[in-house]
């Protein structure tokens, strides 16, 4: 009887190999033949699934998109629950930016893929709409975010676009730092930032 193959789960396992490669040796590298052999997988099997490397590079992106955002989403919620100006919200929300963060060895692979398929996008139009969808869903959830921690920020459309925009510019260099410094830039590093950027948003009390 034939082996019966779970069509998703087969294109888990290329992306998979993907991001493998992207995080030890670049997006570059990342061809349909190269991508197979890591995953051990012929060629052919894997142009079953992904007809081009286009094809499986968008869908990879959207994959690391989605996986973030599922994170993030979560560790939100959990700042929901907990009360305004709380250590427990504290907590939640340096969770939540943790997130962003290359703090053990799955993060450290998404926020690698992320930042290769973000900066590749600039020169690979293919990728620009996932670029595009990449910074509207993380934006969105960091407003979110501002606004759970400053009300007031909401009759102030002006003034919460910056102080996104300003969270999110922290959190891609604290990552970036984080991926190239490791060394240096480590979670107690990167806590005691975050905490020092909190307190900058105004009106709010961070303990």
């Amino acid at each position: 009887m034939p082996k019966i193959v779970d069509a998703e789960a087969r294109r888990q396992e290329v992306v998979q190999a993907v991001f493998r490669i992207i995080a030890s040796d670049g997006l570059e590298r990342a061809s349909l033949r190269e991508v197979a052999d890591e995953a051990g997988l012929a060629v052919g099997s894997v142009r079953h699934y992904f007809a081009s490397s286009d094809e499986l590079l968008i869908f990879s992106f959207g994959t690391v998109i989605d996986r973030i955002a599922g994170r993030l989403e979560a560790a939100l919620a959990v700042v929901e629950e907990e009360g305004p100006g709380s250590p427990g919200q504290h907590a939640a929300v340096l969770n939540l930016l943790g997130q962003f963060l290359p703090l053990d060895e799955e993060l450290a692979v998404d926020a690698c893929v992320w930042m290769a398929f973000r900066h590749a996008a600039r020169i690979k139009p293919v990728l620009a709409p996932e670029a595009e969808r990449s910074h509207r869903t993380v934006a969105a959830i960091v407003g979110r975010l501002i606004l759970l921690l400053n009300p007031g920020q909401a009759d102030h459309q002006q003034s919460l676009v910056t102080e996104a925009e300003r969270l999110l510019a922290t959190m891609d260099g604290l990552c970036m730092h984080a991926l190239l410094q490791p060394e240096w830039m480590t979670a107690e590093v990167c806590s005691d930032v975050l905490t020092a950027h909190l307190r900058s948003l105004s009106g709010l009390a961070v303990p």
